[in-house]
């Protein structure tokens, strides 16, 4: 567990389900405290109880319900995921839905980001100069960006990483933001050295000749 920024804490898990880290964080820079895809830490659920306990939990995708339900029944905490995903949560799952372009509780805004699988969300985060966390639309691994790989993408890769191009474009020239936040992968504040080298890596993802369609 580390806070990367004040009142914004990251941490990595082993995931057994797909034998690999994934990543969670924890904010209490907001009013009230948030969760985002959250598995619990090394240190237990009992230490958001010294830090504030956590009121929401964000799901960007209907997949990474984690440990959402742990956290619901220690803290009361309210999880949601966008109305698309909600299918997903038939073994009663208490999992609230939402729609894209709506502030959720602790002002975080839901955007679209969908063409992956219709939930697919990214939130917007209005503190430490602005945080975008994303799930599984784009990855960071041993420091580089990219979509998932293909194989992950359904029948038709190019016409969802066009779905993706035109998602983050939209957002990268509406929001501003310093830090982003990833489900697969750390954490990326442009303001260490080589960050904006990487959101600048970003926008080069993005410039993508599929994004000239009509």
């Amino acid at each position: 567990m580390k806070e990367i920024l004040p009142g914004v804490f990251h941490w990595k898990t082993f995931h057994e389900g797909i034998q690999a880290y994934v990543h969670s964080y924890y904010v209490n820079a907001t009013d009230p405290p948030v969760l985002i895809d959250p598995r619990v830490p090394a240190q237990g659920i009992e230490w958001f109880a010294a830090h504030g306990a956590p009121q929401h939990v964000y799901l960007t995708n209907r997949h990474h319900y984690r440990h959402s339900g742990r956290f619901s029944e220690r803290y009361g905490a309210q999880v949601w995921c966008h109305k698309d995903g909600l299918h997903e949560f038939s073994h009663g799952e208490k999992v609230r839905g939402f729609t894209h372009g709506k502030e959720l509780p602790g002002g975080i805004l839901a955007l679209k980001v969908a063409a992956l699988c219709p939930e697919e969300t990214a939130l917007y985060l209005p503190v430490s100069g602005g945080i975008l966390s994303v799930g599984d639309a784009i990855v960071r691994y041993k420091g580089k960006l990219s979509f998932v790989p293909d194989e992950y993408m359904g029948d038709d890769p190019e016409a969802v990483k066009y779905g993706l191009h035109k998602a983050f474009l939209k957002h990268l020239r509406e929001r501003e933001f310093d830090h982003l936040l990833f489900a697969h992968g750390a954490p990326l504040d442009r303001r260490r050295q080589g960050g904006s080298r990487e959101i600048s890596a970003m926008r080069r993802l993005l410039d993508f000749p599929a994004c000239m369609r009509s």
